[in-house]
């Protein structure tokens, strides 16, 4: 469309509306909860990997407050159609951080009050995050004997609950509406890629790797699911140690982690997704904390031991901005002896996840319940 101005001999072309400045993907949500989902993916290249060798990110820290946005709206959504949360019954759950926004976002957009139960280990920033999106946060003192920090909130859940009638706890861990939430990202994953021949995921509760494998196995049953987890955590089968790192790696043993989608289990050490996240950080302007610098390390090293052909999906769980006081800080990462460790270029490899304690990257091609009668001797080959 050309307009006249008022200047003789000149004309201006103007636009047929303003929405046409908008991209393609923009969203619009008339709330916090209609922005979940359809999160952009990011090809991973050079320098971060070899050269021409790579892998595609799903940056899901564009999510209003992370992966966990996803399970928390579905897993209330699910209460409360069954009549297991009732109206304006309170919510409480335990959780590192993460989960906690999500819930946070669904009582507001569902009108319940919700409790968070944390540990000492989480970063103020979250705690304050918490408190301003609403959410009670309550913080337990001590780390269980056995079952460490994550027992000893389960356990105050368990108070805050009877102290609260009619309150509902999601139990992220054993839910399988945790798992099932994830299907629509799965989607995504096959609408933005078309074709996944390996999916790098990190393993915490089990539910985002349970629930995006599951659902890309029925598209491709050969797809190869690589399981990350960090070391001290039991749920490959490895004894409980004390971990550095959050958002992946238990103590208890979830029951949603579907052992029989792994193909491998990668190990990954606290400074080395260290070295990851800084790197991914200042080479594709794209990075994120702990589960994001190990899916990261994993996906790399895969990316350069497979044909440039193959196309690996990667799951980022959240971004860098809730570790800006831990990862990203140097005064933080000197303490805790995190700098200066440039991971090897390859795992180091186990036949057997219970052949001994691991301290640093290390990669298991036998994956099996720790809490199955086939975790007491070593097994040839993988799960299934």
């Amino acid at each position: 469309m050309t307009v006249t101005t008022a200047f003789p001999g000149r004309t201006e072309s103007a636009p047929e509306a303003p929405g046409q400045f908008l991209a393609p993907s923009a969203a619009s949500a008339r709330t916090p909860a209609g922005l979940v989902g359809n999160t952009p993916v990011l090809w991973v290249g050079d320098p971060f990997t070899a050269a021409g060798h790579g892998f595609w990110a799903k940056l899901e820290g564009r999510n209003p407050g992370g992966i966990k946005d996803r399970p928390a709206l579905h897993m209330v959504r699910a209460a409360r159609e069954r009549g297991d949360l009732l109206p304006g019954a309170r919510i409480v759950e335990s959780t590192s951080g993460t989960l906690g926004l999500g819930l946070a976002l669904a009582g507001l957009t569902h009108h319940h009050p919700v409790t968070v139960v944390t540990d000492p280990e989480i970063e103020p920033l979250m705690t304050g995050l918490l408190t301003a999106h609403g959410a009670d946060v309550v913080v337990v003192d001590a780390p269980h004997p056995v079952g460490g920090w994550q027992q000893a909130r389960r356990d105050a859940v368990r108070d805050v609950l009877a102290a609260h009638p009619g309150s509902w706890c999601p139990d992220q861990y054993n839910n399988p509406d945790n798992a099932a939430a994830y299907r629509p990202l799965a989607l995504e994953l096959l609408a933005q890629l078309g074709r996944i021949d390996t999916l790098v995921v990190s393993v915490g509760t089990g539910g985002h790797s349970a629930g995006i494998a599951g659902v890309l196995r029925e598209y491709f049953p050969h797809l190869r699911v690589v399981g990350v987890d960090t070391t001290g955590s039991t749920i490959f089968g490895q004894p409980a140690l004390p971990r550095l790192m959050r958002g992946l790696g238990s103590s208890i043993h979830p029951r949603n982690v579907a052992y029989p989608l792994f193909d491998e289990v990668h190990w990954v050490a606290a400074p080395e997704a260290v070295w990851a996240a800084r790197t991914l950080a200042a080479t594709r302007y794209a990075s994120g904390g702990w589960s994001v610098g190990a899916v990261a390390l994993v996906a790399r090293w895969l990316a350069a031991t497979t044909a440039p052909e193959t196309r690996i999906a990667a799951v980022f769980p959240d971004g860098p901005q809730r570790y800006i006081g831990t990862v990203f800080d140097d005064d933080y990462c000197r303490a805790h002896n995190l700098l200066g460790h440039r991971p090897p270029e390859h795992p180091e490899e186990i036949d057997h996840p219970g052949e001994r304690t691991v301290t640093r990257w290390t990669r298991c091609r036998t994956v099996i319940d720790p809490l199955s009668p086939a975790a007491a001797r070593p097994l040839a080959g993988t799960a299934r």
